[in-house]
């Protein structure tokens, strides 16, 4: 994987976009990503360029202990690349011969919980 997007606007953009995400218990856009960080929201370009920063980002949550952020990352199907599958293999998140969609949503699942907004309650005097 290429690291030169480590520490850059484009990859802090990534990170918060996929953050807002989760904490909303909802799923971003390769697209959205795209336009966010001002390149082409499609073609082959655009999905090296997202597939690297989220694999980054990933590879900096799971680093810190929480699940793989780039789950909630989704294409207009409305489900992750192949890119997310290799990527969770090569993390040895995702076992060879296990269930991939089963995986995915219990990724999605750890995500919402790790990064759910909790809201503090005033104890006023």
């Amino acid at each position: 994987m290429t690291t030169n997007w480590e520490n850059t606007k484009e990859y802090f953009i990534t990170y918060s976009i996929m953050i807002n995400a989760a904490r909303h218990f909802g799923f971003c856009t390769y697209q959205e990503i795209a336009q966010a960080i001002g390149i082409s929201t499609a073609g082959n370009y655009m999905g090296k360029i997202v597939g690297e920063l989220i694999g980054l980002v990933s590879k900096n949550e799971m680093e810190h202990g929480r699940p793989m952020l780039s789950s909630i990352v989704v294409g207009i199907s409305g489900k992750p690349g192949d890119g997310y599958f290799n990527w969770a293999k090569e993390l040895g998140l995702l076992k060879e011969g296990k269930d991939e969609w089963a995986f995915w949503e219990s990724e999605c699942k750890k995500i919402y919980e790790e990064w759910k907004i909790q809201y503090k309650v005033s104890k006023g005097k």
